[in-house]
């Protein structure tokens, strides 16, 4: 069940509260240890370093939907998949990734391989 904090963080997009309330519950139930602090501009999951970012559209881009979560996460590779929106390399050999996620469905077995492929390398660093 989301915090007071994490149901304000959603006041500006209401829509959205479902899709995270599922993505919360699947990435706590992953890794029952991780924490969950929230910011102004994002909600982390951390083990012992952050794992995973979830943070609202401030910026609207060209051919980007309208309402989406935009879910980050980092590995210490380049990840080749046509989901990924974005990635960069801010630090060599430590990618972060940017997936645009409209719907429950998207939180599915390949997804889920990210998360615990990101909760792994956090627990490298």
């Amino acid at each position: 069940m989301p915090t007071g904090d994490e149901l304000l963080f959603f006041n500006a997009h209401p829509g959205l509260l479902p899709l995270y309330e599922a993505l919360r519950g699947k990435i706590l139930a992953a890794q029952p240890d991780a924490s969950v602090r929230i910011s102004k501009t994002q909600i982390s999951f951390r083990s012992r370093y952050i794992f995973a970012m979830v943070s609202l559209p401030v910026h609207r881009r060209k051919g980007w939907p309208e309402e989406y979560l935009l879910f980050s996460f980092a590995l210490g590779r380049r990840l080749d998949s046509p989901r990924v929106a974005q990635a960069v390399e801010p630090y060599p050999n430590r990618w972060t990734h940017h997936v645009l996620l409209t719907e429950p469905g998207q939180l599915d077995g390949e997804w889920m391989g990210w998360v615990e492929e990101a909760w792994r390398f956090s627990m490298t660093k």
